[in-house]
């Protein structure tokens, strides 16, 4: 229901994130990368979070449905979350307000990175929160854009 009310209050779609294994080799990411432009996907957001045995990609694209499909298609192991996209009209100047207001309102951030797309030609963030109603509400009253996936995916 959280999902609903908040997709409501942006007015489209969640913008979904993947969290895609990669094995710790050379190519592993161009490979995936190829496979999602084959099928006309843009990878919108990227974020690696490397160990020495294997790394994890981040990212956010630009049909998610297709990603789902391609991703169990061809046995890429994954997750998924919603994540909250939120517009810096001033850029970096706006990243203290953003996380002043999310602690005001007891919000965790569990991971953040910017999108390489910059829609409206504004810096944008992306945020994996713990309560993405509560932060939606906040941010909206500070006067921050949300974005949702029909935003990115023009």
């Amino acid at each position: 229901m959280d999902s609903l009310a908040t997709t409501e209050k942006t007015g489209g779609t969640q913008v979904r994130h993947f969290s895609v294994f990669l094995q710790n080799k050379v190519g592993a990411l161009l490979e995936v990368v190829k496979l999602l432009n084959e099928h006309s996907v843009a990878v919108l957001a990227l974020s690696i979070l490397d160990s020495s045995e294997s790394s994890i990609g981040r990212m956010v694209v630009s049909d998610p449905d297709r990603v789902a499909s391609l991703f169990a298609e061809h046995d890429i192991p994954h997750s998924e979350c919603e994540v909250l996209v939120v517009e810096l009209p001033h850029g970096a100047d706006d990243l203290a307000k953003v996380l002043a207001a999310l602690l005001m309102a007891e919000v965790n951030i569990f991971f953040s990175y910017p999108l390489m797309v910059r829609p409206r030609g504004r810096a944008v963030l992306v945020m994996h929160i713990d309560d993405m109603e509560c932060s939606t509400s906040v941010l909206l009253g500070e006067r921050f854009k949300i974005l949702n996936q029909n935003d990115l995916s023009r």
